[in-house]
Protein backbone atom coordinates (compact mmCIF):
# COMPACT_ATOMS: atom_id res chain seq x y z
CA UNK A 1 0.00 0.00 0.00
CA UNK A 2 1.21 3.37 -0.76
CA UNK A 3 1.74 5.40 1.96
CA UNK A 4 0.18 9.20 2.25
CA UNK A 5 1.07 12.16 3.81
CA UNK A 6 -1.24 14.35 5.43
CA UNK A 7 -1.61 17.99 4.10
CA UNK A 8 -0.41 19.68 7.57
CA UNK A 9 2.74 17.84 7.18
CA UNK A 10 3.41 18.54 3.99
CA UNK A 11 2.86 22.62 4.93
CA UNK A 12 4.56 22.05 7.61
CA UNK A 13 7.99 20.77 5.70
CA UNK A 14 7.24 23.21 3.41
CA UNK A 15 7.38 26.05 5.78
CA UNK A 16 10.07 25.19 7.43
CA UNK A 17 12.19 24.60 4.54
CA UNK A 18 11.52 28.20 3.38
CA UNK A 19 12.43 30.01 6.50
CA UNK A 20 15.99 27.68 6.67
CA UNK A 21 16.55 29.45 3.16
CA UNK A 22 15.20 32.95 4.17
CA UNK A 23 17.65 32.63 7.26
CA UNK A 24 20.51 31.05 5.31
CA UNK A 25 20.43 34.06 2.90
CA UNK A 26 20.22 36.08 5.99
CA UNK A 27 23.55 37.90 6.75
CA UNK A 28 22.41 40.49 9.15
CA UNK A 29 22.56 40.43 12.28
CA UNK A 30 19.91 38.84 14.87
CA UNK A 31 18.85 36.79 11.35
CA UNK A 32 16.49 39.94 11.02
CA UNK A 33 14.55 39.68 13.97
CA UNK A 34 14.60 41.93 17.17
CA UNK A 35 14.74 41.68 20.42
CA UNK A 36 12.07 40.09 22.28
CA UNK A 37 9.53 42.61 23.80
CA UNK A 38 9.79 41.21 27.58
CA UNK A 39 13.53 42.74 27.37
CA UNK A 40 12.43 45.69 28.69
CA UNK A 41 10.91 44.60 31.86
CA UNK A 42 13.48 41.99 32.48
CA UNK A 43 13.61 40.94 36.15
CA UNK A 44 10.84 43.52 36.58
CA UNK A 45 13.43 46.45 35.44
CA UNK A 46 12.85 49.04 33.00
CA UNK A 47 15.26 48.81 30.16
CA UNK A 48 15.44 50.67 27.22
CA UNK A 49 14.46 48.56 24.06
CA UNK A 50 15.58 50.90 21.36
CA UNK A 51 19.33 50.50 23.17
CA UNK A 52 18.74 46.74 22.86
CA UNK A 53 17.74 46.99 19.29
CA UNK A 54 20.72 49.12 18.55
CA UNK A 55 23.21 47.38 20.28
CA UNK A 56 22.29 44.45 20.08
CA UNK A 57 20.99 43.90 16.43
CA UNK A 58 22.38 47.15 14.36
CA UNK A 59 25.89 47.26 16.16
CA UNK A 60 29.52 45.47 15.91
CA UNK A 61 31.58 48.05 18.08
CA UNK A 62 29.88 50.31 20.43
CA UNK A 63 28.01 49.52 24.07
CA UNK A 64 25.23 50.86 26.47
CA UNK A 65 26.50 53.08 28.52
CA UNK A 66 29.56 52.21 31.25
CA UNK A 67 27.77 51.60 34.28
CA UNK A 68 23.81 50.91 32.47
CA UNK A 69 23.29 47.78 35.17
CA UNK A 70 23.70 50.11 38.44
CA UNK A 71 21.37 52.82 37.37
CA UNK A 72 18.04 53.07 39.39
CA UNK A 73 15.79 52.14 36.93
CA UNK A 74 17.84 48.78 36.03
CA UNK A 75 19.59 48.05 39.47
CA UNK A 76 20.52 44.29 38.39
CA UNK A 77 22.49 43.00 41.11
CA UNK A 78 19.42 43.71 43.62
CA UNK A 79 17.03 41.96 41.52
CA UNK A 80 18.93 38.71 41.74
CA UNK A 81 19.14 36.08 44.35
CA UNK A 82 22.55 35.79 45.56
CA UNK A 83 22.08 32.76 46.66
CA UNK A 84 21.75 30.85 43.51
CA UNK A 85 23.15 30.84 39.95
CA UNK A 86 21.02 32.42 37.21
CA UNK A 87 20.62 31.57 33.85
CA UNK A 88 21.14 34.74 31.26
CA UNK A 89 19.56 34.18 27.92
CA UNK A 90 20.18 35.84 24.23
CA UNK A 91 17.65 38.79 24.01
CA UNK A 92 16.68 37.45 20.62
CA UNK A 93 16.31 33.82 20.12
CA UNK A 94 16.48 33.08 24.18
CA UNK A 95 18.95 30.41 24.27
CA UNK A 96 21.11 30.54 27.15
CA UNK A 97 24.52 32.27 26.93
CA UNK A 98 25.61 32.22 30.84
CA UNK A 99 25.37 30.54 34.07
CA UNK A 100 26.53 32.68 37.06
CA UNK A 101 28.27 32.83 39.17
CA UNK A 102 30.29 29.74 38.58
CA UNK A 103 33.45 29.05 40.24
CA UNK A 104 33.10 31.93 42.12
CA UNK A 105 31.23 33.68 44.75
CA UNK A 106 27.93 35.92 43.92
CA UNK A 107 29.83 39.12 45.60
CA UNK A 108 32.91 38.42 43.44
CA UNK A 109 30.42 38.57 40.18
CA UNK A 110 28.89 41.46 41.51
CA UNK A 111 32.01 43.39 42.52
CA UNK A 112 33.91 42.49 39.15
CA UNK A 113 30.82 43.64 37.35
CA UNK A 114 30.49 46.73 39.02
CA UNK A 115 34.06 47.53 38.94
CA UNK A 116 34.20 47.15 34.90
CA UNK A 117 30.63 48.58 34.33
CA UNK A 118 29.23 46.15 32.29
CA UNK A 119 28.25 42.07 33.39
CA UNK A 120 31.47 40.28 33.67
CA UNK A 121 31.62 36.57 33.15
CA UNK A 122 34.09 33.76 32.72
CA UNK A 123 35.02 31.20 30.92
CA UNK A 124 33.06 28.41 33.01
CA UNK A 125 30.39 30.71 33.00
CA UNK A 126 30.06 30.14 29.10
CA UNK A 127 27.63 27.96 27.29
CA UNK A 128 29.80 27.45 25.25
CA UNK A 129 28.10 25.60 22.48
CA UNK A 130 26.16 29.25 22.22
CA UNK A 131 28.95 31.77 22.13
CA UNK A 132 31.11 32.97 19.68
CA UNK A 133 34.72 34.84 20.39
CA UNK A 134 35.93 35.93 17.27
CA UNK A 135 39.45 37.03 16.75
CA UNK A 136 39.69 40.86 17.15
CA UNK A 137 37.39 39.65 20.44
CA UNK A 138 33.94 40.69 19.74
CA UNK A 139 31.56 38.30 20.98
CA UNK A 140 28.08 37.22 19.70
CA UNK A 141 25.88 34.32 20.21
CA UNK A 142 25.29 31.46 17.41
CA UNK A 143 22.08 33.79 16.66
CA UNK A 144 23.79 36.39 15.56
CA UNK A 145 22.93 38.69 18.40
CA UNK A 146 25.93 40.78 19.38
CA UNK A 147 27.10 40.59 23.13
CA UNK A 148 30.26 42.36 23.75
CA UNK A 149 33.90 42.13 24.15
CA UNK A 150 36.40 39.69 25.78
CA UNK A 151 38.74 41.70 27.66
CA UNK A 152 41.05 39.17 29.72
CA UNK A 153 42.00 40.70 33.34
CA UNK A 154 44.27 38.24 35.49
CA UNK A 155 45.56 36.27 32.64
CA UNK A 156 41.98 34.44 32.28
CA UNK A 157 39.51 35.63 29.85
CA UNK A 158 36.70 37.90 30.86
CA UNK A 159 33.63 38.36 29.15
CA UNK A 160 31.92 42.37 29.28
CA UNK A 161 28.75 41.34 27.87
CA UNK A 162 25.81 44.15 27.75
CA UNK A 163 23.01 43.77 29.50
CA UNK A 164 20.21 44.41 26.82
CA UNK A 165 21.75 41.29 25.07
CA UNK A 166 21.36 38.87 27.55
CA UNK A 167 18.19 40.03 29.43
CA UNK A 168 16.19 37.06 26.88
CA UNK A 169 13.96 34.25 28.77
CA UNK A 170 13.02 30.85 26.73
CA UNK A 171 10.93 31.08 23.58
CA UNK A 172 7.54 29.89 23.52
CA UNK A 173 6.75 26.89 21.72
CA UNK A 174 4.99 29.21 18.99
CA UNK A 175 7.01 32.19 19.06
CA UNK A 176 8.39 32.37 15.20
CA UNK A 177 11.69 33.27 16.51
CA UNK A 178 12.01 29.18 16.79
CA UNK A 179 13.14 28.75 13.35
CA UNK A 180 16.00 29.97 14.00
CA UNK A 181 16.84 27.30 16.54
CA UNK A 182 15.76 25.08 13.97
CA UNK A 183 17.76 26.40 11.22
CA UNK A 184 20.60 26.33 13.33
CA UNK A 185 20.33 22.65 14.90
CA UNK A 186 20.39 21.54 11.33
CA UNK A 187 24.42 22.17 11.13
CA UNK A 188 25.92 22.50 14.54
CA UNK A 189 25.26 21.93 17.86
CA UNK A 190 23.56 24.22 20.07
CA UNK A 191 21.85 24.00 23.70
CA UNK A 192 18.65 25.21 23.97
CA UNK A 193 17.12 26.07 27.12
CA UNK A 194 14.38 22.92 27.48
CA UNK A 195 18.26 20.79 27.10
CA UNK A 196 20.37 22.49 29.55
CA UNK A 197 21.36 20.71 32.59
CA UNK A 198 22.45 23.31 34.76
CA UNK A 199 23.81 20.59 37.47
CA UNK A 200 25.58 18.30 35.46
CA UNK A 201 26.83 21.21 31.98
CA UNK A 202 30.70 21.95 31.91
CA UNK A 203 31.58 24.62 29.83
CA UNK A 204 34.40 24.30 27.15
CA UNK A 205 35.49 27.92 27.09
CA UNK A 206 39.78 27.78 27.45
CA UNK A 207 40.06 30.12 30.02
CA UNK A 208 42.64 32.35 28.27
CA UNK A 209 41.44 32.05 24.30
CA UNK A 210 44.04 34.81 22.82
CA UNK A 211 41.08 36.48 20.98
CA UNK A 212 40.83 39.83 22.83
CA UNK A 213 39.83 43.48 22.01
CA UNK A 214 42.67 44.92 25.04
Amino acid sequence: MKKTTSTPVIAATLFLSSASATLAASVDQCFDFTPMSSVSTYLGAQLDYSVADRICCHNHKFAEYRGYLAAPEVDFFGRLDPSVETVFYDSVCGVPLFIAPRGRTFDEFKTESLKHGWPSFRPEEMISENVIIHNDGRMESVCKTHLGHNLPTGGVDRYCIDLVCMAGEPLSADDERNQILQYLQQDQTIIDATELNTTAYTSSAEPYSGKTSN
